[in-house]
């Protein structure tokens, strides 16, 4: 799901920050449609995933964080959560506000939830480009923060983030 949800991230913020319609022409509107196509995944994947880490709970963090970091990596991953919710929604709102569908992996359309109105493009917009810049940042820190489990503290974080058990770390 990291995987999809980075590549969702990369294909919008290159099509929003590099291409222009007076430029690329239809190029960015292709980009831009594989960006919807993708991130409109995470929806369905995030209902399989909270239902996984329902059934599944999280590995426990090491003994050797102290309680100020265990709680700023739980709050680390209720932000992910947050922002796995809110970028494919606000994209969805953003989409359809302008009068066009969220297409999932160029098989079918989500059901618009609103016609097209530019009193709510004007809100999801910004909306959007916003989170998308924080959930860039926070997933910078998420990055960040497993290397320096791995090469600094030397613990199993990382290992269990990429479900490598202890075994295979000989």
């Amino acid at each position: 799901m990291a995987v999809i949800f980075i590549a969702a991230w990369l294909i919008g913020f290159y099509s929003g920050n590099f291409l222009s319609y007076e430029v690329d022409g239809s190029f960015k509107g292709d980009v831009i449609i594989l960006h919807k196509n993708i991130a409109t995944t995470i929806i369905f994947l995030l209902v399989v995933r909270i239902f996984w880490r329902y059934t599944h709970p999280a590995p426990e963090l090491p003994d050797t964080m102290s309680p100020r970091m265990k709680t700023l990596a739980h709050a680390g991953h209720l932000a992910l959560y947050f922002m796995l919710i809110a970028l494919p929604v606000t994209g969805c709102l953003y989409s359809w506000s302008l009068g066009y569908p969220a297409p999932v992996l160029y098989l079918f359309n989500l059901p618009a939830l609103i016609s097209e109105n530019p009193a709510v493009t004007a809100i999801v917009k910004p909306l959007h480009i916003w989170l998308s810049w924080a959930v860039g940042l926070l997933l910078v820190g998420h990055i960040f923060a497993a290397l320096k489990h791995h090469f600094i503290d030397k613990d199993h974080v990382l290992n269990s983030m990429t479900r490598q058990s202890k075994s295979s770390k000989k």
